[in-house]
C-alpha cells in the first residue's frame, strides 16, 4: 500500500528584474559566465523585508545577503553591463517572476550622486526614498510583471538602481540590481 508523501518548506526566492538589466539578468542569459550560482538560481535573492530599515545588510544588498550570490555584490570596478536610460525618462520596469506570491509592492531605489562605483552597494550609497513606489495591495502578479515608471530626473553618469519587491503574506522581499547609464 502506498502512503501518502507530505512535504513541507520554506519557498525560495522567486523573481529578479528584466528591465533595466538586472545583474541577475546578465548572469543567467550568458551575458556574463563568471557569476556562480545566480546563474542557475536568478530569481534566488529573497532576503528579510522592510528595506532600507531593515533588510539585508550593508555590502550584500544585491545578493539579498545570501553568501552564495556575493558574485553580485562584486561591484567589478563599475564593469557590470549597464542599461541607457534618460533622467526624468518614462520607463517599462519588468520583472521576471518564477513563482508568484501576495505582493505589497514594487520599489526602486537610485544611487546618489557621486557614490562610489568601486564599493559593494550599501544604504548610504542609495538616495533615501524610492524615485518609483507600485502598490500592488495584496495581489499576486503576473509571471512577466510590467509596469510604468520614471526614472529619477536630475541624474547623468552611471548608477545602480535597487529593485525591491516586497512580499505580503511572509517576512521576505526579492532584491534587483541593475546597473544604469543616464545618458
Amino acid at each position: 500500500m502506498a502512503l501518502p508523501v507530505f512535504t513541507s518548506g520554506v519557498a525560495n526566492s522567486h523573481g529578479f528584474v528584466q528591465s533595466p538589466a538586472s545583474r541577475q539578468e546578465a548572469c543567467s542569459n550568458g551575458t556574463l559566465n563568471d557569476c556562480g550560482a545566480i546563474q542557475w538560481e536568478p530569481q534566488s535573492a529573497e532576503g528579510p523585508k522592510g528595506f532600507p530599515e531593515a533588510g539585508p545588510v550593508d555590502g550584500s544588498l544585491c545578493s539579498a545577503g545570501k553568501e552564495g550570490f556575493s558574485e553580485l555584490d562584486d561591484p567589478r570596478g563599475g564593469q557590470w553591463p549597464a542599461t541607457d536610460v534618460a533622467a526624468g525618462q518614462d520607463f517599462q520596469f519588468q520583472w521576471k517572476i518564477t513563482a508568484a506570491h501576495s505582493t505589497t509592492s514594487f520599489r526602486y531605489f537610485v544611487t546618489k550622486d557621486g557614490w562610489d562605483p568601486n564599493k559593494p552597494l550599501s544604504r548610504d550609497q542609495l538616495e533615501p526614498a524610492p524615485f518609483v513606489d507600485v502598490d500592488y495591495g495584496g495581489a499576486q502578479p503576473p509571471n512577466t510583471y510590467t509596469h510604468d515608471g520614471k526614472m529619477p530626473e536630475g541624474k547623468s553618469g552611471r548608477h545602480v538602481i535597487l529593485g525591491v519587491w516586497d512580499i505580503a503574506d511572509t517576512a521576505n522581499a526579492f532584491y534587483s540590481c541593475a546597473d544604469v547609464n543616464f545618458g
